[in-house]
C-alpha cells in the first residue's frame, strides 16, 4: 500500500506524534509518498527524522500507484487535497490538528486507533458531491472544482447585483456583498454563516446562498443537485473576487459563468469513530442547551 502525506505547517506539539504516525505505517509496511514542501520543512527546518519516500509537488507528480491520501491540518488543508487528487478517485483522509476541523476524519488522539482502522480497511467511503464552474474568463491554470462552495463577493465598498439562472428559469437579481453556491459538504462552512441549512452530506442538493442580501424577501434556496445555475454579476467597480474553496481570483463586472455538479465524487473516508451529527454536537455545539445536561 502507498500513502500520499499532505500538510503544511506543524505546530511544536504535535511534531513528536507525527514522527510516531510516519514510522508506524512504515513499519507496517506502508510506502509513504510527501508533498515536498512539506517533506523538506520537516527534515531541514523541523529536524524531525521521518522515514524516507517518493515526494510530489502537484497532481501530475502524486504517483498513479496512490491507495490514500492523508492531510494532517485543519479543514483548508483538507480541502486543498481535491487540487492534488483530481479525477482519480483516490480516497481521502484527514487528520485534525488544526482549530475546527470539521471535514477532517479523526484527530491526533494518543491511542491512533484510526491507523489500525486505516490499514484494516475498517472504514467507510462516502461520496461527496464537488462543484464545478465553466467560464471562458478563467485562466488555463485555474482547476475549477470545488469541495465545500463557490461564492463571488463584492471588492470594495459597492455592493453587487448577482443574476441567477436555474436550468433556463431566471430569478429575481440578488442585491448585496455577493452570493455563493454550496455543496451538501459545504452547508457547514460558509454557506452556515450566510444562513444556509445544514444537510446531510449525502443529499442530493445544491445550497443557493445570498451573502449579506440588501433585502428582507430574500432566503437561501435548495436546489437539486442537477441543476445547472448560470450567473452573472455586476457591480459599479470593474472588479469582482470569485473564490473556490480557499482559492480565489479577480473577475470583472459583467462575467458569466456556469456552476453544475462535477463528473466526478469525492471519495472521503469516515472511520467508525466518526458522524456527521457528532461532529455537529462536538465541534459546533449543535442543540447545545443546559436544560439538556
Amino acid at each position: 500500500m502507498k500513502i500520499a502525506i499532505f500538510a503544511r505547517e506543524i505546530d511544536a506539539a504535535w511534531r513528536d506524534r507525527l514522527c510516531y504516525i510516519f514510522k508506524a505505517l512504515e513499519g507496517k509496511g506502508i510506502l509513504l509518498c510527501y508533498y515536498k514542501p512539506f517533506y523538506e520543512k520537516v527534515r531541514e527546518e523541523y529536524r524531525m527524522k521521518v522515514p524516507h519516500g517518493e515526494t510530489f509537488s502537484n497532481h501530475s507528480e502524486l504517483p498513479e500507484e496512490t491507495d490514500i491520501f492523508l492531510c494532517f491540518g485543519g479543514d483548508g488543508t483538507f480541502l486543498e487535497s481535491l487540487t492534488f487528487i483530481r479525477e482519480r478517485a483516490i480516497p481521502v483522509a484527514g487528520v485534525n490538528f488544526g482549530r475546527l476541523g470539521f471535514l477532517t476524519s479523526t484527530n491526533m488522539e494518543p491511542s491512533f486507533s484510526w491507523i489500525d482502522d486505516l490499514l484494516a480497511g475498517n472504514f467507510k467511503i462516502e461520496k461527496r458531491t464537488i462543484l464545478k464552474i465553466e467560464s471562458p474568463v478563467l485562466p488555463e491554470d485555474f482547476y475549477p472544482y470545488a469541495i465545500n462552495e463557490m461564492s463571488v463577493q463584492r471588492k470594495g465598498p459597492s455592493m453587487l447585483s448577482v443574476n441567477v439562472n436555474i436550468n433556463n428559469h431566471e430569478l429575481p437579481a440578488y442585491w448585496g456583498d455577493g452570493l455563493l453556491v454550496a455543496s451538501p459538504t459545504g452547508s457547514t462552512a460558509y454557506s452556515l454563516s450566510a444562513g444556509g441549512p445544514i444537510v446531510m452530506p449525502a443529499s442530493k442538493i445544491l445550497i443557493i446562498a445570498p451573502i449579506a442580501p440588501h433585502n428582507l424577501n430574500v432566503r437561501p434556496m435548495v436546489v437539486p443537485e442537477d441543476s445547472v445555475l448560470d450567473i452573472t454579476v455586476w457591480s459599479r467597480l470593474a472588479e469582482v473576487t470569485l473564490s473556490m474553496d480557499n482559492r480565489s481570483l479577480t473577475i470583472s463586472s459583467g462575467d458569466s459563468f456556469r456552476i453544475s455538479k462535477a463528473e466526478y465524487d469525492l471519495n472521503y473516508i469516515s472511520f467508525p469513530s466518526s458522524s456527521f451529527i457528532g461532529a455537529l454536537k462536538d465541534k459546533l455545539r449543535w442543540g447545545e442547551d443546559r436544560r439538556n445536561n
